[in-house]
């Protein structure tokens, strides 16, 4: 069983990463983002939580998302483990997601954080695309598909663009996630699990270090 955690900035690479590591792993990449909205969708009790709290302009409870994840953690297909992307984004998120999986009798096996510079980031941001259909990340200049107009992983031709991704949007963003997500890199170094890669690299090569990580080569 392999479970990870994997921090970055916007724009870091972490979702090309976690498309690559669940192929290799067989594993599962669990983005609350796209869980809370098919609760919300779907109508369950969680759903029907996370949408009161978000008509009301408030932030989804910690207590619910973590909810959401021990439900999740339960199905079948994670079994041989779990890439977590979006959570925890602050210390007591990241103390809540320990005390759900020590009671799940599981335990982070590494906490991977990508490294980028902020103006890479941002010319990293501006030009990127995903697929419709699965999700996977696509680039304008350096990740584009390999057979043009078509995912590299679902056959899907339908791709599209966060309106949020330009220069000013994203370096406001770049601010708010070194202000919360700061804090959870000495919590994870004196647990012993916090590995550093460069994600200034290529993505090949990004991934190689990561794999070097997770075997503990």
């Amino acid at each position: 069983m392999t479970n990870l955690i994997l921090l970055g900035p916007p724009g870091a690479g972490k979702g090309t990463q976690a498309k690559r590591l669940e192929q290799r792993y067989r594993i599962v990449q669990l983005s609350t983002g796209d869980m809370l909205r098919a609760h919300v969708r779907d109508g369950s009790e969680i759903g029907k939580q996370a949408k009161a709290m978000m008509d009301r302009g408030e932030l989804v409870h910690d207590n619910v998302i973590v909810a959401m994840i021990s439900d999740r953690i339960e199905q079948p297909d994670v079994e041989r483990g779990f890439i977590l992307d979006g959570f925890p984004r602050t210390v007591p998120q990241a103390q809540a997601l320990d005390g759900l999986l020590k009671w799940k009798r599981r335990e982070l096996d590494r906490v991977v954080l990508l490294t980028v510079k902020d103006d890479e980031l941002v010319e990293r941001i501006s030009g990127r695309y995903s697929c419709a259909n699965c999700g996977a990340s696509y680039h304008d200049a350096n990740m584009k598909p390999k057979v043009p107009g078509v995912c590299d992983f679902c056959g899907a031709k339908d791709f599209r663009r966060r309106a949020d991704d330009n220069a000013e949007t994203v370096r406001e963003r770049l601010k708010n996630y070194y202000g919360q997500t700061a804090p959870l890199l000495p919590y994870y170094r004196e647990k012993g699990i916090l590995r550093e890669i460069d994600g200034m690299a290529d993505a090949d090569t990004v991934t190689a270090q990561i794999i070097k990580v997770i075997d503990g080569k």
